[in-house]
């Protein structure tokens, strides 16, 4: 991404296991079509992000957060020619289930009932994870995404709705989403695989959108880059991972990487091979805290495109409690605010 102004940090941190975690500047970069399976809470800083959510367009500027249940088809792109900045986390089911539990009184499996919030004080809670996580805080980290999981679920939760009964439709689009996991690498043409489900091509497409938000091709390319990422997790490395899951060589995963996961795949390996340890640029917050500027001018551009905060934002709130217990010194305005 050098040279386009948009830089890109994907990660995890051992002290929150089942949570991905992103910083990122983009501005003329496009998300593809495709899922997660975890939740996306992304919390915009500057600029403007559009994404195709459940039949309509959503535009989440400054302030705001866009949010995503797990395997929900979504877009990315943005909304101003100027791209947007913003931080993500990324908990799994069993996060947000847990927190769900302990802290609210919904009933069933936990989710997000719109897309979008505006909410500026989330939006901080969200950075100042990502500062926590970057800094090896883990008591702050853990803290402080419960408070934001939390709170996002009382303005904008609920349980998520029972999946349909099945039908002929869904049953077909299951067998045929096993075919494709199972010959992942070698695929059949639609041709083939209506014909060995004993179906025409063009119910197989209906039956498959109705199922899962998109085509069968597209649900596959989305569906490699999900194990290309496990394998780069266990430390295959790009290329090999790119044939095993069927891509024709290392430079189409990366393209397709890049599209979904936003990071090409040689830095996603890098930053998550070193999980647990802490990052050289930590300290460094798009909200503010302690950015040591001066400390980091000079060093070289880490080869993965690690977030450089542009600004440096004074710290302006004053230590509050939550209740009787004293808050973390991340600058978050417990109190009334507080979930």
């Amino acid at each position: 991404m050098a040279g386009t102004g948009e830089r890109a940090r994907h990660w995890r941190y051992a002290e929150l296991p089942g949570v991905d975690l992103l910083r990122a500047r983009y501005i003329r970069k496009t998300f593809v079509r495709h899922t997660h399976e975890n939740f996306v809470i992304a919390a915009i800083v500057d600029g403007v992000e559009v994404f195709h959510h459940r039949g309509s367009e959503v535009s989440v500027g400054a302030g705001a957060l866009a949010l995503v249940n797990p395997d929900t088809p979504h877009t990315g792109r943005a909304g101003v020619p100027e791209g947007w900045r913003y931080g993500a986390v990324y908990p799994s089911p069993e996060v947000v289930a847990r927190i769900a539990a302990e802290t609210t009184t919904i009933r069933g499996t936990p989710g997000f009932a719109a897309p979008m919030v505006d909410d500026p004080y989330t939006v901080r809670l969200v950075h100042q994870v990502l500062r926590a996580a970057e800094e090896g805080n883990a008591l702050a980290a853990d803290t402080l995404l419960s408070v934001a999981v939390t709170r996002l679920l009382r303005l904008n939760g609920g349980p998520l709705p029972e999946r349909p009964a099945r039908s002929a439709g869904t049953g077909l689009a299951a067998r045929a989403r096993a075919v494709l996991e199972e010959r992942m690498a070698a695929p059949p043409s639609l041709e083939s695989l209506a014909t060995d489900l004993g179906t025409g091509r063009f119910a197989l497409l209906r039956a498959f959108r109705d199922a899962y938000g998109m085509p069968p091709h597209t649900w596959l390319t989305d569906a490699r880059v999900r194990r290309a990422r496990l394998l780069l997790d266990s430390g295959t490395s790009p290329a090999e991972a790119a044939a095993l899951v069927g891509f024709t060589d290392q430079p189409h995963l990366n393209r397709h990487f890049t599209r979904i996961v936003g990071v090409p795949p040689g830095a996603y390996q890098r930053e998550h091979e070193n999980v647990g340890g802490r990052d050289d640029l930590a300290g460094r917050d798009d909200l503010g805290g302690r950015n040591n500027v001066q400390d980091l001018a000079g060093r070289a551009a880490v080869a993965s495109g690690v977030w450089h905060s542009d600004r440096q934002h004074a710290r302006t709130e004053s230590p509050r409690t939550w209740g009787d217990r004293p808050a973390p010194s991340y600058g978050t305005p417990w109190g009334s605010a507080s979930p």
